[in-house]
């Protein structure tokens, strides 16, 4: 099977030759040791080393100083640039209660950050045979958040619901408006997104699934159908305990859940794919919390097995964070993709 075919496959619940796999995002501090340890030149020699199937490419958002869209919104008040992004400052609508001066933000225009030419690049530059995974984030509840600061912002959606809406519909229309400009660009080269919001702590969700349905599942259902409306598959992201959600997420048409943050709380893969695997598929699964830090690499080939065996298709098999960091030993990340061969 082609690393798409593969992919198609896993994501579909069908037979596949092998399951698919996924590097995730190695950070700028991790990539120099991984590609010394493979001997690789660059990250596209490092995936043909490990041999996994998805391509992720980055939306390419020109706005100084981040550059990136997840740092899209100038909320906080006293911090600045990707690094001092935080959702514990207070936010431009820290101390607002009127939903009628939602407009006081300057609320940016996607269109104005954003050149088709350069979207078109990054789609079309990735290899023919691999899965194309945008990775969109389209954060609406995380930024929503930050637009307050977060525990104001809980504060909001009891005390000042209308205000709430008011910033989460406009969050979620930017993002609808961003990625409705990425896939005209890229069209068909792509076949799957990556969106999603952080909403589980390691013991439970962050708020009442009642709260998550009434202010934040709506616009994610918006997202979902949009990238679906151009044959898509959506990879939905939330670390943390989100089992109570699940049954939302297929309902709102997640094809595959992730990162299966396997220490947190009900997130164990034997009882997910018992409840869960005949409807939705999952990404991730291998814990890099725990065993991909300090584990040996025969446990991390043994916790792969296992879960080949539980998932032999429905689960692409990835860290569970999508981000490499430096802590996790390159020879745990050969591991990991030997055992997937």
């Amino acid at each position: 099977m082609t690393h798409l075919e593969r992919f198609l496959a896993t994501v579909e619940r069908r037979p596949v030759d092998r399951p698919a796999s996924w590097l995730g995002l190695p950070t700028a501090e991790a990539l120099p040791g991984l590609l010394a340890s493979f001997g690789a030149a660059d990250i596209a020699e490092l995936k043909r080393s490990i041999d996994d199937d998805v391509w992720p490419i980055d939306v390419p958002y020109r706005h100084p100083p981040a550059n990136h869209i997840a740092c899209a919104f100038d909320f906080a008040k006293n911090a600045s640039g990707y690094e001092e992004r935080t959702l514990t400052v207070p936010g431009f609508f820290e101390d607002i209660l009127d939903p009628d001066r939602v407009d006081e933000f300057p609320w940016p225009t996607p269109a104005e950050h954003m050149d088709p030419a350069e979207c078109r690049r990054a789609a079309t530059t990735a290899p023919e045979d691999y899965a194309v995974m945008g990775v969109m984030w389209s954060a609406h509840f995380q930024d929503a958040c930050a637009a307050f600061g977060m525990e104001t912002a809980l504060v909001r959606m009891i005390e000042a619901p209308d205000l709430f809406q008011a910033v989460i519909d406009r969050i979620t229309q930017f993002y609808l408006d961003a990625n409705r400009l990425f896939y005209d660009a890229c069209g068909e080269r792509l076949h799957a997104v990556l969106i999603g919001n952080d909403f589980g702590s390691q013991t439970t969700l962050m708020l009442s699934p009642e709260l998550l349905r009434r202010f934040v599942f709506p616009g994610t259902r918006r997202l979902i159908r949009q990238a679906h409306e151009r044959g898509y598959k959506v990879i939905h992201h939330s670390c943390g305990a989100v089992r109570d959600v699940i049954p939302d997420l297929i309902e709102l048409g997640a094809d595959a859940i992730h990162p299966v943050q396997a220490l947190a709380a009900g997130m164990g893969p034997a009882a997910l794919k018992r409840d869960f695997g005949d409807r939705v598929s999952f990404c991730g699964g291998v814990d890099a919390q725990e065993l991909l830090v300090r584990g040996t690499p025969e446990q991390v080939r043994a916790k792969v097995v296992e879960l080949r065996a539980l998932f032999p298709t429905g689960l692409i098999v990835s860290p569970s964070h999508e981000a490499i960091l430096p802590d996790i030993p390159p020879e745990n990340v050969r591991a990991l993709f030997e055992a997937c061969a």
